[in-house]
């Protein structure tokens, strides 16, 4: 089995190799898409939330395996018992038995950092061991000033003075800058003579614990309750330090062995400077904090700038402070675990508390992010707007820029619609699966497969269960088996875009990015922290990192732009590269000397003209995501379908080659005539149904044979009129049934979840030339269909067409639907359609020259 290295570079690149070693490598990489690595599976958290015990452990643990999952998360949450304690020896014998089970069944197992999140805290034993290490952060206090010379304040205890000053007040959130005085304190007293002009206050900065909390593993321990652990100050190196010798310490001290094999990195989650509930109208600081923020560009008076408006510099500073906390983050807590990491030979993996942090991932080996609340969703444009669209090229692209193999996405948290989750759907899951897969994440992390769904926890605890107290765990192959082949295709791949978006450490541009997405254009965010790095390069009009190039560079915000980035863009330009500003109709005078757009029709014309992509499609659609990525010597175009309606188009390319559709759900491959092939020209015809995906697999090394340009389909639909049997197994539950409906409207099933067998017949007088599709019409949800007692497959998302042609006879033929519906009518009282309702068509489609 192949290592599960998250840092070494796969060996099919760099090399010049010959058509024979071509063709090997292709055949292999088909072999390796069919029957891909356990490396590339689904690692799902498994919450342990409820009384612990070996059997169980082991009996899930088996479970996983069987259904294609070979990894997991061990993550400690809410409902363990309190005699459990984290940590403790009890505690780690249970890990321990676990991580031995998955040694031994050649499984993989990421640790988690905490009890339970946001990490940092140690389950509050970090403050137990030093209160100084609780969460910090600063606050302002306002005195109004008459015409005085001395005010005396009252400093609470546990509070230390950062700073005093008198402010000159524009209005109740607004302040003269230029005015604000630095003022000392003596004995609690400070003197200051008012001007006669203007309104002013004294304004006293003073650090205190944050009073913050994180969620913990025992009930009575949540948000808001009196037992909830301490957070600690993450932005103090003493206190992650103890974090690091609390937790990552332990877990190496019973775990050694498995360190590097079994055991692959370490799940650091959200990590929150202030913690959860903290108090109101704090921000994040810590001790000698004032010199960050003071080196960062911001002078001492520029504080009140932090709540208040004080004009064109508020931004300016507001951005500066915030990169001073991120940069203090980075130093205190990721870089000393991802060190500690990586000296014990695993990775650190997870994600930071924002969706669009992207400056924080530099120490992480696995960069990751986290789909949670249906904050992405494919309703209203969720996909490809607002600051979470981000989130999935947030993770991809730091991995690609700074050359790490894999990048993951905590997914399908709390992802049901309308605030039903348990509603959340196998159709919400593969829409989930592919905005991710098309965008680069090629590791997932499903959130989660619970250990217990009794009580409570079914719940309180972030639900649906997404594996095995879900209706789909039976068919779960399927989903494992899929997410291995498309984190297959996406890892040691390149994509081949020349087009990047410049970007700050955090504040992903989205605007410009959607107007790429509708239009087929690929194209990655780049840091410009990375474009002034060592590694980037600017040679003959091209900006080189990694195993990228890019010959145009888009801004979207030019603030982020410091006097050095600009000088390097100019290089740029120098050689031959293409900046451009696009301003989103604003129409803003572009001070810059870029070149500026400002509308998306002037925007993608000019990344038409120069973005050099080597594809069209003709129509355009704008529900159709692609990535083209070239790996073992393999051109592939990953397409998905975000929308709701079949997308039918032409791949234009100017890449040729014999051209083959990979289909990562059902583990096929199709070798396809283009419709049309010159020198370096090739179209091919592509039809992707709602919720499907296809990858086009074109091998330069053998030529394509134009196949005849199309086909001219005749279609015929028939409703069948059919009387169903229906059974809960072997009860017969209606006889003769000829009008679907819900089975929710039937007496004492509306709170009914599992499975219901549909079973019927019908007569096809002769068998034609054709081929046969069986559409069961409406259908809530998942369907597994025989015909004539052979398995015709599963579906679990509309259309609910099945192609029956093989199993087609003249006479009679029979079908039988096993349904299952939603474990929200169960859980959730949600009433939710359930069952076949149809209607049920016969279509045959005849294909012609």
């Amino acid at each position: 089995m192949r290592n599960w290295s998250f840092t070494d570079k796969f060996s099919w690149f760099g090399n010049k190799k010959n058509k024979g070693q071509v063709m090997c490598m292709i055949k292999a990489l088909k072999e390796k898409f069919l029957h891909p690595d356990d490396e590339f599976t689904p690692i799902p958290f498994w919450f342990w939330n409820d009384s612990l015990n070996e059997e169980e452990i082991r009996r899930q643990i088996h479970d996983f395996r069987e259904k294609g999952v070979m990894g997991f998360v061990i993550h400690p949450r809410i409902g363990i018992p309190k005699n459990i304690e984290y940590l403790s020896d009890r505690f780690m014998q249970l890990v321990r038995f676990a991580v031995a089970e998955a040694a031994r069944l050649g499984m993989k197992v990421v640790l988690y950092d905490e009890g339970m999140y946001p990490s940092g805290s140690a389950h509050g034993l970090v403050v137990k061991k030093n209160p100084e290490y609780a969460s910090k952060g600063l606050s302002m206090t306002e005195y109004p000033l008459d015409d005085i010379d001395e005010i005396e304040f009252p400093i609470p205890n546990n509070e230390r003075i950062v700073s005093i000053l008198a402010v000159e007040k524009k209005s109740a959130d607004s302040f003269v800058y230029e005015s604000t005085k630095k003022l000392h304190a003596e004995n609690g007293k400070v003197r200051f003579k008012v001007p006669k002009d203007g309104k002013w206050s004294l304004v006293v900065f003073t650090l205190c614990f944050s009073g913050g909390t994180i969620r913990g593993i025992h009930f009575g321990e949540d948000d808001g309750e009196p037992f909830a652990p301490p957070s600690a100050d993450l932005l103090n190196p003493d206190a992650v330090a103890a974090f690091i010798e609390i937790t990552h310490e332990r877990y190496y001290q019973v775990l050694k062995k498995y360190f590097g094999n079994t055991v692959i990195a370490m799940f650091t989650d959200e990590p929150c400077i202030l913690g959860r509930n903290h108090r109101k109208g704090l921000i994040p600081w810590t001790d000698d904090f004032l010199e960050c923020f003071i080196s960062a560009g911001n002078e001492e008076t520029s504080l009140p700038a932090l709540w208040w408006e004080c004009g064109g510099k508020t931004e300016e500073i507001r951005r500066n402070y915030s990169n001073a906390v991120n940069l203090r983050l980075e130093w205190s807590y990721y870089r000393q675990i991802s060190e500690w990491c990586e000296k014990h030979g695993i990775a650190l993996t997870g994600h930071p508390e924002k969706s669009d942090e992207i400056g924080l991932l530099k120490y992480f080996h696995i960069p990751g992010q986290d789909i949670v609340w249906r904050w992405v969703a494919p309703e209203n444009n969720r996909g490809i707007e607002g600051e979470h669209s981000t989130m999935a090229k947030c993770s991809s692209d730091s991995a690609r820029h700074r050359g790490r193999r894999r990048n993951s996405n905590e997914c399908f948290g709390c992802c049901g619609p309308e605030g039903i989750h348990w509603a959340f759907s196998m159709d919400d899951m593969k829409w989930y699966m592919d905005w991710m897969f098309v965008r680069g994440v090629n590791l997932l992390y499903p959130h989660a497969f619970f250990y217990s769904i009794e009580g409570e926890r079914r719940f309180g605890e972030r639900p649906p269960d997404v594996g095995p107290n879900n209706v789909w765990w039976k068919y779960y192959n399927f989903v494992s088996d899929y997410i291995k082949r498309m984190c297959f295709i996406m890892t040691d791949s390149v994509n081949q875009t020349n087009v990047c978006i410049l970007c700050g450490s955090s504040g992903l541009p989205w605007k410009a990015a959607k107007h790429l997405y509708r239009n087929q254009m690929e194209f990655n965010y780049l840091e410009t922290e990375l474009l002034l790095s060592e590694k980037c390069k600017i040679e003959g009009g091209r900006i080189k990192i990694e195993k990228q190039e890019y010959t145009v560079a888009v801004i979207e915000e030019p603030d982020i732009l410091s006097d050095e980035v600009k000088d390097r863009l100019s290089v740029f330009i120098r050689q031959g590269g293409k900046v451009v500003v696009y301003n989103d109709g604003a129409n803003k005078d572009n001070l810059l000397g870029f070149e500026s757009v400002s509308s998306p029709e002037e925007f993608i014309e000019f990344i038409k003209e120069h973005g050099g992509y080597d594809y069209s499609f003709e129509p355009r659609h704008p529900d159709l995501r692609v990535s083209h990525v070239v790996k073992g010597g393999c051109h592939l175009y990953v397409l998905t379908n975000e929308g709701e309606n079949t997308i039918n188009t032409v791949l234009r390319t100017r890449i040729t080659g014999r051209a083959e559709l990979w289909d990562a759900w059902r583990g096929a491959v199709t070798e396809i005539d283009p419709i049309a092939c010159g020198e370096n020209d090739m179209s091919i015809e592509i039809s992707l149904p709602r919720r499907e995906s296809l990858v086009v697999c074109i091998d330069r090394s053998e030529k394509a044979v134009p196949g005849v340009k199309g086909f001219a389909r005749k279609v015929q639909k028939q409703e069948l009129q059919l009387c169903w049997s229906i059974f809960d197994n072997q009860r017969l539950i209606k006889e003769r049934e000829n009008s679907l409906v819900s089975w929710t409207e039937w007496p004492g099933m509306d709170a009914f979840t599992g499975t219901l067998i549909y079973e019927t017949s019908f007569i096809q007088s002769e068998k034609g030339n054709c081929r046969y599709l069986l559409d069961l019409g409406e259908v809530h949800e998942i369907v597994r269909l025989y015909i004539n007692g052979h398995d015709a497959g599963v579906r679990m998302w509309k259309p609910y067409v099945f192609d029956i042609t093989r199993w087609m006879k003249s006479g009679v033929n029979t079908v039988r639907a096993e349904v299952t519906n939603s474990m929200a009518n169960k859980i959730s009282g949600a009433k939710l359609k359930s069952g076949l309702i149809g209607p049920v068509c016969l279509v045959k489609v005849y294909e012609t020259n």
